[in-house]
């Protein structure tokens, strides 16, 4: 597995503004780098791993949340969740999740512990691939021990994970929940109040749980909250970005569920747990890189500084 060049520690640096480095090495400079960092350290592969464990985590999270509106047992509850999933699903998929509430319906205790052990246990493994990827980018080539790694990655699965999993819903199913609650006799105030807040909040969970991933998912001390909050801006910027275009085109495109059928909605869902992925990868690069500079070694591939000096 392919590893960048090692990114010294400077959290122990506090006479220098994380601006101002990023002013003085440019940013298109920085952000070529960062991008070569992060092919360096195999960035799209872990990206790929990440994608897929965290289909592992939303599929038995599906499954929790049939299991809890048949626990609940309320039907408008119900309706609301129901409606939402349907909603956000394009074409045919919308299918299978009506089934899914169909027959779920005599096993609600039973599909919410599997789901939720289910969830736990992909949610951890995500965060431990995230880990793994994050230690590439920033030249670490040993991961935690197994317990440290995935006990972080536990605790990282219950915040980070829930909080980017609320920002998702707040983003791409915040239509379809405001219209479900608007079917199920909620008021058009309440509705219009929900339709704008759901913007700013879900900014507020995404940074909130990118400052937890930027924060804790490498094996090493990090620098201050500023020296991480450049990369996080990227990845942020990134995922809305990535979001707003991945729901743009489910939304508009009618082929996409004509063509996977009852298979378009976990590709959707797939497609945007890649573009999350990346999203958080190039982040961790450009924050990685930005603390490079500030180390006095910004070259993002061992045994080369930079590709513009000369070769002798």
């Amino acid at each position: 597995m392919s590893t960048a060049s090692q990114v010294p520690e400077t959290y122990e640096l506090d006479d220098d503004d994380a601006r101002e480095t990023l002013r003085s090495t440019g940013r298109a400079r920085l952000a070529k780098d960062a991008f070569k960092r992060f092919r360096v350290a195999d960035g799209f592969s872990h990206s790929r791993a990440l994608a897929f464990q965290i289909m592992l985590t939303m599929i038995p999270g599906l499954i929790a949340l049939v299991g809890l509106t048949n626990v609940v047992n309320q039907e408008g509850f119900k309706d609301i969740v129901e409606k939402t999933l349907v909603g956000i699903a394009p074409g045919p998929a919308s299918q299978i999740l009506t089934q899914a509430f169909n027959q779920g319906s005599s096993t609600g205790t039973t599909a919410l512990l599997i789901g939720l052990a289910g969830a736990l246990v992909g949610g951890t493994t995500a965060m431990g691939q995230l880990e793994r990827g994050a230690n590439r980018i920033y030249g670490t080539e040993q991961d935690r021990p197994t317990l440290a790694k995935y006990g972080t990655g536990f605790v990282l699965a219950c915040s980070s994970g829930v909080l980017s999993l609320l920002a998702f819903l707040l983003f791409v199913a915040g239509s379809a929940i405001g219209e479900a609650a608007l079917s199920s006799g909620t008021s058009d105030v309440l509705i219009t109040v929900w339709n704008i807040v759901r913007w700013p909040a879900g900014l507020v969970l995404v940074i909130a749980a990118f400052a937890l991933l930027f924060k804790e998912s490498p094996r090493r001390t990090q620098p201050s909250a500023s020296w991480l909050a450049m990369g996080s801006a990227v990845s942020l910027i990134l995922w809305v970005l990535f979001t707003a275009a991945l729901t743009f085109y489910l939304t508009a495109s009618k082929s996409f569920g004509e063509t996977y059928g009852p298979l378009a909605g976990v590709l959707g869902i797939l497609l945007w747990a890649l573009l999350t992925s990346l999203a958080i990868y190039l982040g961790l690069a450009f924050a990685a890189q930005l603390e490079a500079v500030r180390a006095g070694a910004p070259g993002p591939q061992t045994g080369q500084e930079r590709d513009d000096i000369p070769k002798v």
